[in-house]
């Protein structure tokens, strides 16, 4: 039985809970509203919450990372899917940490100087550089979801990644199609097209199949998958038939 990795699961339930930090702006007065406004608007500089918020980035980000990284360290030759998968999410967790360093200026969808401003191009480089490690987290978080979700129905049919992950990866990929599209309505000048919803949905699905790819790293799976596996020796490769193991989502060998 492949042992579970409890170290790796509890880091990255607790980055999807720190994640979700921006769920407080239902009880704290951030004067932003939330249906039109960007998520990382709560973090610019010039927002009565923002030091709270981009704390919480830089520790979600930092805790996905560290889980991800532990996982990769911890996998015997890991499948091309589960590489590409955990690469990905510590991508995710660098950019995120990165992010949070990088804030906005101000709060362009809800101030028309601070939008002025970036349309001019008066604000300062981390303000536009902040656009970069969004879209590089972006990037890291979906390779990781459509990667370590088909490593888990692959390799582990009965964990709740397999079972679940599908419809978070349908319902990610949906939410960003909003989200780009509602983002280019806006630069177009015709309104928002509900970005503030899409986008907050498209951070919210994040956070829940971070913590199922949590649950499905301590859960149990069902046994008897037979494999064939190539283990190098030298130059010689000998085959492994048959070879009974824990499925496990992290798609290694035993």
């Amino acid at each position: 039985m492949i042992k579970p990795r409890p170290t790796a699961a509890v880091l990255l339930a607790l980055g999807a809970l720190t994640y979700t930090a921006w769920i407080l702006e239902a009880v704290l007065a951030t004067g932003l509203i939330p249906t039109r406004t960007y998520v990382s608007e709560l973090a610019a500089r010039n927002q009565p919450y923002g030091s709270l918020f981009r704390t919480a980035d830089l520790v979600a980000g930092l805790l996905v990372w560290g889980g991800g990284l532990l996982a990769v360290l911890r996998l015997p030759l890991p499948g091309r899917w589960a590489s590409a998968g955990w690469a990905g999410l510590v991508l995710f967790g660098t950019a995120t940490a990165v992010d949070s360093r990088l804030p906005l200026s101000c709060a362009p969808t809800a101030d028309p100087a601070c939008a002025a401003q970036e349309r001019a191009g008066l604000l300062p480089v981390a303000h536009f550089a902040h656009s970069v490690s969004s879209t590089v987290a972006l990037c890291g978080i979906l390779v990781a979801m459509v990667a370590l979700t088909l490593t888990a129905r692959r390799y582990a049919p009965g964990a709740p990644l397999a079972r679940s992950g599908p419809a978070l990866v349908a319902l990610e990929l949906a939410a960003t199609a909003w989200t780009l599209t509602a983002i280019a309505a806006l630069e177009a000048g015709h309104g928002g097209w509900g970005l503030g919803v899409t986008q907050r949905l498209q951070v919210g699905v994040i956070a829940v199949w971070l913590t199922v790819l949590a649950v499905s790293l301590v859960r149990p799976t069902t046994p008897g998958v037979s494999l064939r596996t190539r283990i190098p020796d030298g130059d010689a490769e000998a085959d492994v038939h048959d070879r009974q193991r824990t499925p496990s989502v992290s798609g290694d060998h035993p």
